[in-house]
């Protein structure tokens, strides 16, 4: 797909119209919630930082989508994701299924206050 892009645009321009507008939207929410992140790659995902530290990355796979707002995020707001599958890092999704737009910005919010708080005591 998308593993040797070098830029977030290059990234989502590689992908189909219907995955580039989900990955767009969350891109979106992230930015109006946070307009002071930056855009950049890790990992070969599309990251947008908070602070100097990675807030949120989100990708596209063949099967899924994937939103890896922060391990503490996923752990805080557990109940609200039992429809989705979840690893210790990440949310995958898919187009028929996606993640609302408050549910975006809760995890996210958490992580940003647990990057306000100086949180390190695990991955984020």
């Amino acid at each position: 797909m998308a593993e040797k892009a070098k830029s977030v645009e290059e990234y989502l321009g590689a992908l189909d119209a219907e995955r580039r507008a989900a990955l767009e939207r969350i891109r979106a929410i992230v930015m109006r919630l946070v307009p002071e992140a930056e855009e950049t790659m890790s990992y070969g995902m599309p990251t947008l930082k908070y602070r100097g530290r990675a807030l949120v990355y989100f990708t596209s796979s063949k099967k899924h989508l994937s939103f890896y707002p922060s391990s503490w995020a996923i752990e805080e707001l557990r109940d609200r994701l039992e429809s989705y599958t979840t690893t210790g890092h990440s949310v995958q999704f898919t187009l028929e299924h996606p993640l609302p737009d408050d549910l975006i910005e809760d995890l996210v919010k958490v992580h940003v206050r647990d990057i306000d708080a100086g949180r390190r005591d695990g991955p984020s």
